[in-house]
């Protein structure tokens, strides 16, 4: 049963003028993807399994350039996928458009929410991912290897657990490097970082060199990660019920899922 928890009870880190009222809306459209946007309260949608011991967790954070949540194919879908799996799924609803920031802190308080109410969820708390999309991806990459360790200042005791996560997801992601492969300022990748797993379409308009980049530097320091490149797929794509190959990237990732998390 999906339960939906408040991120901020007092204050609410870089707040701006209607924040707090709730405004958010699905933008018109011909195509399936729902883009829910002007999210101005950010929760998160928790999906527990029942499990007669605790299991791992993953937050999921979908994309949409900061302009909006691409909610059902790169969100509700996934959580669904991920119980199937037999994990927690925890679907972050952060604020935008443009709120990249806010959106940082609205991530790191719901990987936090989710390790202080662990008990609550049948959660283990030492095994919680975040598994992001496009611009979600890059919302994941920042909680594993910010430079910037202190997103908003404390609220409550929750404040003072970790929020990187355990195993980072990170699926065709944006904004990590550029075209020469070198990675964002904002980004400081150390051999003690989780491991990762990466998978991209070679013909992304939003370039394949995000993946590599993080790869690579990843490779560089000796930390564990996980790459998989398709030839084709292009961007967006989330779950294809399709016969193209890169169809298959779920079981890609599940299978990754399940080493890492100690589930096989």
């Amino acid at each position: 049963m999906e339960e939906i928890l408040k991120l901020w009870t007092r204050s609410v880190p870089y707040c701006e003028e209607g924040d707090g009222v709730q405004k958010e809306h699905f933008i018109a459209s011909d195509d399936p993807v729902q883009r829910l946007t002007d999210v101005s309260v950010p929760e998160i949608s928790a999906f527990p399994v029942c499990s007669w011991k605790k299991v791992p967790a993953v937050l999921v954070c979908p994309g949409g350039g900061y302009n909006f949540l691409a909610w059902n194919h790169e969100g509700r879908d996934i959580c669904s996928l991920l119980n199937g799996m037999g994990f927690a799924a925890f679907l972050l609803k952060y604020r935008c458009p443009d709120r990249r920031v806010a959106a940082f802190a609205d991530a790191a308080r719901a990987m936090r929410l989710i390790r202080a109410n662990a008990a609550r969820w049948n959660v283990d708390p030492e095994k919680v991912g975040a598994l992001g999309f496009s611009a979600g991806a890059h919302l994941c990459a920042m909680l594993a290897a910010s430079k910037n360790e202190v997103p908003y200042p404390p609220e409550d005791p929750t404040d003072t657990l970790a929020f990187r996560p355990d195993f980072p997801l990170l699926i065709y992601p944006a904004r990590l490097a550029d075209d020469d492969l070198k990675l964002s300022e904002e980004f400081a990748i150390t051999r003690n970082m989780p491991p990762t797993f990466l998978l991209q379409a070679e013909n992304d308009g939003v370039r394949v060199e995000n993946s590599l980049g993080w790869f690579l530097a990843m490779k560089r320091v000796g930390a564990p990660a996980e790459m998989h490149l398709y030839a084709e797929g292009g961007h967006g794509f989330g779950i294809i019920r399709s016969g193209a190959a890169i169809a298959d990237w779920p079981q890609l990732a599940a299978s990754w899922l399940r080493r890492i998390t100690g589930m096989c």
